[in-house]
C-alpha cells in the first residue's frame, strides 16, 4: 500500500532532466503573474493564448514543461499542446519546478 501512495505522488517526468535536454518551459499564467516572477528562460504565454501558439511552437520541434501558478492552467495547458500532437508535460507550480531545477 505505501508504494502505491508513494507512486501516486512522485513526478510524472525527470524535469531536470526534461529541461537540460532542450525542453522549454511554458509558464501560462497572465502576464502580470508572470512579471510578479518566474523561473528564468521561460516563455510566457498565457493560457487563453496557447491555442493561437500551437503552431508556432510545433515548428520548434521541442517538448514542453507546462507551469502555472498551482498546477490547474498548467494541466490544461499540456492538454491542449498534447491533443495537437506536441510532446508537453504538465511541470505543476511554477514555484515548485523552479526548486526542482536549482
Amino acid at each position: 500500500m505505501f508504494t502505491f501512495l508513494k507512486n501516486l505522488f512522485k513526478p510524472s517526468a525527470d524535469f531536470a532532466k526534461l529541461v537540460k535536454e532542450g525542453a522549454v518551459i511554458v509558464d501560462v499564467r497572465t502576464t502580470g503573474e508572470f512579471q510578479a516572477g518566474h523561473i528564468e528562460g521561460s516563455k510566457n504565454i498565457p493560457l487563453d493564448t496557447v491555442k493561437n501558439e500551437v503552431e508556432k511552437l510545433k515548428k520548434l520541434n521541442k517538448p514542453f514543461v507546462t507551469v502555472c501558478r498551482s498546477g490547474n492552467r498548467s494541466a490544461m495547458a499540456k492538454s491542449i499542446l498534447s491533443s495537437a500532437g506536441i510532446v508537453a508535460y504538465n511541470g505543476g507550480a511554477w514555484t515548485n519546478l523552479k526548486r526542482q531545477l536549482t
